[in-house]
């Protein structure tokens, strides 16, 4: 078993995970401007990435460009890692590739706690995803636990590159947004994935 084959159903009752799809997570997060060059980069490639409508092309057209912008906004102090394996529990069915990971560190060559992890919705269905987002949020809190850098609340996305759906876990409960944003909401998409990197950058300050 691997990530991709959890669904939020197996994921619950394998993880004895309480699910809780009522809140608006981010309500009080604030937009934050996108830089000039994500801001141009989107007005260019979402029509070519809607009409092309693959899943490459969304990946690399509009989730990419807005997963480097949030190291860009950071002054580049996290890390971005693509269709990396993140093998952290394979007894578990916690094993195999994470579409996307962000981690608090400027460590590029492994991947290093605490880590945030992004799944690219396949066939443009953001329900299907939630599941495999789930899973790779339990191994994200495992990877942080068993680096002695242990974070309360796991962030997650589910994501089309056109809609976004964010989730989070904190002990055995895992949270979906009752939100999805759209990427003409790019500002409030930035602001919710610079969000827990701000406080860790933060603590790692002192």
């Amino acid at each position: 078993m691997a990530y991709s084959d959890f669904t939020l159903a197996k994921v619950r009752e394998t993880f004895q995970l309480v699910i809780d799809e009522k809140r608006n997570l981010f309500k009080e997060v604030s937009p934050i401007q996108p830089s000039a060059t994500l801001t141009t980069l989107l007005e260019e490639y979402t029509q070519l990435a809607t009409a092309i409508n693959t899943e490459k092309a969304r990946s690399e057209l509009l989730i990419m460009p807005v997963l480097t912008e949030v190291r860009r906004q950071l002054n580049y102090q996290i890390s971005l890692f693509s269709g990396t394996d993140f093998d952290v529990d394979a007894t578990k069915g916690l094993n195999g590739f994470c579409d996307f990971i962000l981690c608090g560190s400027e460590e590029q060559f492994y991947i290093k706690a605490p880590v945030i992890t992004i799944v690219e919705a396949k066939n443009e269905n953001i329900k299907s995803g939630l599941g495999q987002c789930i899973a790779t949020m339990i191994s994200a809190q495992l990877f942080n636990q068993n680096t002695q850098q242990e974070v309360k609340t796991i962030y997650g996305v589910v994501t089309s590159g056109t809609n976004w759906r964010f989730l989070m876990l904190e002990g055995i409960t895992a949270y979906i947004d009752i939100v999805e944003y759209y990427i003409n909401d790019v500002d409030k998409i930035l602001a919710i994935l610079l969000q827990p990197f701000q406080s860790a950058l933060l603590q790692a300050s002192f």
